[in-house]
C-alpha cells in the first residue's frame, strides 16, 4: 500500500485557528465548535497561503457547498465517539481493501486486504461485520458509520447478497463472506449501525481518499 501522505490542516474558524500538521491536532480544535470551518492541504505553502487569504475562496459558497467532514468544514449532528468502516475497490470486480478508524481521531482501527476479484459492496459489508465482532469482543456498544445502504442491508439480513461469482482467485474472499454471515447468524449486537450522512457531512472519515 502507497504511503499515506502528508496533509497540512488549516482551522479558520475553531478553538485556535491555525495550521496544524495532524487530523488529530486539527480534530481538538474543532471539536464541539459549533460553525467550525477547516481545510486539509498537500503541503504547507498552500496552507500558508490557504490561511492568510479568504476561506471561502477554498470551501466554496457558504449557502452550498459539500466538503469533506475531515477536512473541510464541521456538520452538526455527527457523533464523534465513534467508529467509521469504509471499502475501496479498483474496478467491479477487482482488487479490494476495507477499514476501520475511530471517526473522532482518524486513527486506523483494523485493515483487511488487499483482496483480488472482490466488489465494494462486499468490502462494506465485511468492514461492517469486522466492527460489530471486535466491538462486542471488548465489550463497548460504541455506534458504526456506514455510508453503504447495501452493506447495512446485508448485515440487517444477516447474508451478503452479492452477484459475484468464487473462483481461485477470491477464494478467501468467499471464506471472509462465509465467516461474517456465520457470526451474523450466532450473535446478536447492541451497538448502533449508523448511516453517514455524505451529502451534508462529505466522505466518511474510513474513505480511502482515491476518488
Amino acid at each position: 500500500m502507497a504511503k499515506k501522505q502528508q496533509k497540512f490542516y488549516v482551522v479558520w474558524k475553531g478553538i485556535k485557528p491555525g495550521i496544524y500538521r495532524t487530523w488529530a491536532e486539527c480534530q481538538q480544535q474543532i471539536k464541539g465548535v459549533v460553525g467550525a470551518y477547516f481545510k486539509a492541504f498537500p503541503n504547507e505553502e498552500q496552507a500558508k497561503v490557504a490561511f492568510r487569504g479568504n476561506m471561502w475562496n477554498y470551501l466554496g459558497d457558504k449557502g452550498n457547498k459539500k466538503v469533506n467532514a475531515k477536512t473541510a468544514g464541521v456538520s452538526a449532528g455527527i457523533i464523534w465517539d465513534s467508529w467509521s468502516v469504509d471499502a475501496a475497490c479498483s474496478g467491479n470486480p477487482g482488487v479490494m481493501e476495507y477499514q476501520g478508524v475511530n471517526t473522532g481521531t482518524g486513527r486506523q482501527l483494523f485493515h483487511g486486504g488487499p483482496y483480488p476479484d472482490a466488489t465494494n459492496n462486499i468490502g462494506e459489508f465485511l468492514a461492517l461485520v469486522h466492527a460489530l465482532a471486535m466491538l462486542k469482543q471488548i465489550g463497548k456498544k460504541t455506534p458504526v458509520y456506514s455510508d453503504s445502504r447495501t452493506a447495512m442491508a446485508w448485515v440487517k439480513k444477516r447474508r451478503a447478497k452479492t452477484q459475484l461469482k468464487e473462483t481461485s482467485r477470491n477464494k478467501k474472499v468467499f471464506e471472509l463472506i462465509d465467516r461474517a454471515e456465520t457470526w451474523l447468524k450466532n450473535n446478536r449486537w447492541d451497538m448502533p449501525i449508523l448511516k453517514w450522512d455524505t451529502a451534508t457531512w462529505g466522505e466518511i472519515p474510513a474513505d480511502f481518499g482515491r476518488k
